[in-house]
């Protein structure tokens, strides 16, 4: 089983790199299962709405996961309800529309758990986040409830990350990071079995700011005339990790990063 998870989708070209390619790089890297974060998926950058995901799931996305900007568009609220494809972070402030975790299923009828979880440290005010782990870790198992298990931290510091990626070695197949936009260099899989890297960096123009227009960026941290930020244009790279997993035990026999096109092209 090879699951490949992609960082977190920013405006339209990130987009459009996801649905121009994923496909054949499903086919050329024999991946079953596709988890994409897509909190930035709109043009403006922030949110995303249904179009974006229906496209998504029409080019080969399986689960799509969200984190602090999951509201920015609110046409969202709606669909998350009826989509449980969609995921929003699981220890938001209940309630709230949609799920933070579901099992799906593969064409082998392999169960996959996906857990979208956010920070709590420079974040929007959430629950607890390692309450929300011990919970959840007590009311499911690996290779009892679901055969592997996929947890997306969307969180700002590497130390939160770094400790929720070892809560959950042994319990999980891979814990990933999402938010900070930037692929960090640290792919491994750790004592206990889990796959983990601290960011999956973003599917988004690395000319940038964080996948924003650099000039417009620049200009707001030197207090000179800017306007909200908004994208940037150029040809995208898509950034996450692959995961291969094994049946028996649930956890992960080797991970590596996955960086395909634009100025950080490596496959």
């Amino acid at each position: 089983m090879r699951i490949l998870f992609l960082g977190d989708v920013v405006g339209i070209s990130g987009c459009s790199k996801i649905m121009n390619n994923l496909l054949e790089q499903k086919k050329k890297y024999k991946i079953d299962f596709v988890i994409v974060n897509a909190e930035n998926a709109d043009e403006t950058g922030v949110g995303l709405t249904k179009e974006i995901c229906e496209d998504f799931f029409k080019c080969g996305v399986d689960v799509i996961t969200t984190g602090n900007h999951v509201w920015d568009q609110k046409e969202i609220m709606n669909f998350i309800d009826k989509e449980n494809r969609l995921l929003r972070p699981k220890n938001l402030f209940e309630p709230a529309p949609g799920k933070g975790f579901e099992i799906y299923s593969n064409i082998k009828s392999i169960k996959i758990g996906v857990l979208n979880l956010m920070g709590n440290i420079f974040m929007k005010k959430c629950d607890d986040v390692f309450e929300a782990s011990k919970k959840f870790m007590e009311k499911y198992k690996l290779k009892v409830d679901f055969d592997f298990l996929v947890v997306d931290f969307h969180g700002e510091i590497t130390s939160e990350k770094n400790a929720i990626g070892h809560y959950f070695d042994g319990k999980a197949t891979l814990v990933v990071g999402t938010h900070t936009h930037i692929p960090t260099n640290d792919t491994r899989i750790l004592k206990n079995g889990t796959a983990y890297q601290t960011d999956a960096g973003m599917c988004g123009d690395y000319d940038s700011v964080i996948g924003m227009n650099k000039d417009n960026s620049l200009n707001r941290f030197l207090k000179k005339d800017s306007v909200k930020h908004y994208p940037a244009k150029g040809e995208a790279t898509l950034s996450g990790v692959i995961v291969d997993c094994d049946i028996e035990t649930g956890l992960a026999t080797k991970v590596e990063s996955y960086i395909f096109g634009g100025q950080l092209n490596n496959n």
